[in-house]
């Protein structure tokens, strides 16, 4: 129990300091965001396979959305758990670096050597995917392998990357396969808990690397160049099952929360003509770890938008693109919403924000500098537990790529290998 608790005592602290009813989302906590004019509880991750008694609760959401007004005004400087802020791009490749240099430091010359990969390799590209890890072969080092200490290292360089929220979101995603890995029907469920990272490029705060960190659910690809100040997450990979569920502490998880309120905040500013284009256009997909000509298909387009509503989009497509400090955000936001009048957003499934109802909801958002796909999977793959929702609205997988910086150019995406499908794939598990 030694690893498992260590981990679970570590992020319950981290996660107490900003945790709140996961269904009030009318008081969200406070992220950065740009303006159209200035542009784990349980967290204890199953890496020792340790089981507990558990009493799984039912997924009930009210209907609900955020207010326009509160999000799009909020700004906040991001803050670590040591006290310390980062506002800056460059300040949290200061950090990251500074944290990746820990790690590492902690590590045998064997360990070194199969967590750090040349800046330009290709298998960045290949490393990860919406499939398990016994299907697609994932880069670095498996945080099952690590001690204590290297665990907690590692897990640092990830919250000096991420802001608050989504180190929050990416803490519930983990945290929702640990819950399944333990409590779960599936054979396969063992692997929902496992977690790898890799470094492409050794890390510095004045040349370029990415940090390569994921698993099932979960694929993050984020380069830091200090060279020139810039951070970009794409390609990356969110993905969640379940929706909804209670820890070992009592505490409701809620691992998408942020996203789907985003969601319904911006469908429910559309007026009924707006929905009618919406839902009636073509949902695309690209594959997570596959290549892709970025389909835009029909729908609604951002010049069809007021300028409340581009922002609440824009708010949306945070959830990935905006994944680290104020100004990397800012600075993300800004391209994307240069083009944003050509870039075409497409709906389908449910129209009220209710997980205990439907079949939960599909998007795709498709533009000139944003590619983001969201589909929630009609199955479970097996990974059942009394009482909690693991289809549908409590089964998604999303993909987030940029066409014009994917890697930040270091490398072109590589043809996914035996796995093929959009963002739900198509695997026992995935």
């Amino acid at each position: 129990m030694g690893d498992a608790a260590t981990i679970m005592d570590m992020h319950t602290n981290f996660l107490s300091r900003f945790r709140r009813p996961a269904a009030d989302s009318s008081v969200r906590r406070a992220r950065p965001l740009t303006t159209l004019a200035a542009g784990v509880a349980l967290m204890s991750i199953a890496l020792t396979g340790c089981a507990t008694t558990v009493e799984a609760t039912s997924t009930a959401t009210p209907t609900t959305s955020v207010s326009a007004s509160a999000s799009a005004t909020a700004t906040t400087t991001t803050t670590d758990s040591d006290g310390t802020s980062a506002t800056t791009t460059a300040e949290t490749i200061a950090d990251t670096t500074a944290a990746a240099e820990a790690f590492l430091a902690t590590l045998s010359d064997e360990q070194r050597d199969a967590v750090l990969y040349a800046y330009d390799d290709e298998t960045k590209t290949t490393s990860w995917s919406n499939f398990p890890i016994t299907f697609v072969e994932r880069a670095g080092l498996n945080l099952a392998d690590l001690t204590d200490e290297q665990k907690t290292a590692a897990l640092k360089v990830l919250e000096s990357l991420l802001s608050d929220e989504a180190y929050e979101t990416v803490s519930n995603i983990m945290a929702g396969d640990s819950y399944l890995s333990e409590y779960s029907s599936s054979t396969d469920a063992d692997v929902l808990g496992q977690y790898y990272i890799a470094f492409f490029g050794d890390p510095s705060d004045t040349t370029a690397f990415e940090v390569q960190f994921g698993g099932d659910h979960l694929g993050i690809n984020a380069t830091l160049d200090g060279s020139t100040d810039a951070i970009t997450f794409a390609p990356t990979h969110l993905g969640m099952q379940p929706a909804d569920f209670t820890d070992d502490s009592g505490t409701e998880i809620q691992s998408f929360q942020y996203i789907y309120s985003d969601a319904f905040a911006f469908f429910d500013s559309l007026t009924a003509e707006q929905q009618a284009t919406l839902t009636s256009g073509d949902v695309t997909m690209c594959a997570p770890g596959d290549t892709c000509d970025y389909p835009s298909g029909s729908g609604l387009t951002g010049a069809d938008l007021t300028d409340e509503q581009k922002q609440l989009l824009l708010n949306l497509i945070a959830n990935w693109a905006g994944m680290a400090d104020e100004q990397t955000t800012a600075d993300a936001l800004a391209k994307i919403e240069a083009t944003l009048d050509t870039t075409v957003i497409a709906w389908s499934g449910e129209t009220v924000y209710d997980m205990t109802t439907g079949n939960g909801i599909n998007f795709s958002i498709s533009g000139p500098n944003v590619y983001i796909a969201f589909q929630a999977q009609q199955g479970s793959a097996g990974a059942d537990v009394d009482g909690v929702t693991t289809s549908g609205w409590g089964h998604v997988h999303t993909i987030y790529r940029d066409p014009t910086n994917d890697y930040a150019n270091s490398v072109t995406q590589q043809a996914a290998t035996g796995m093929a499908g959009g963002p739900g794939g198509g695997a026992p598990g995935a």
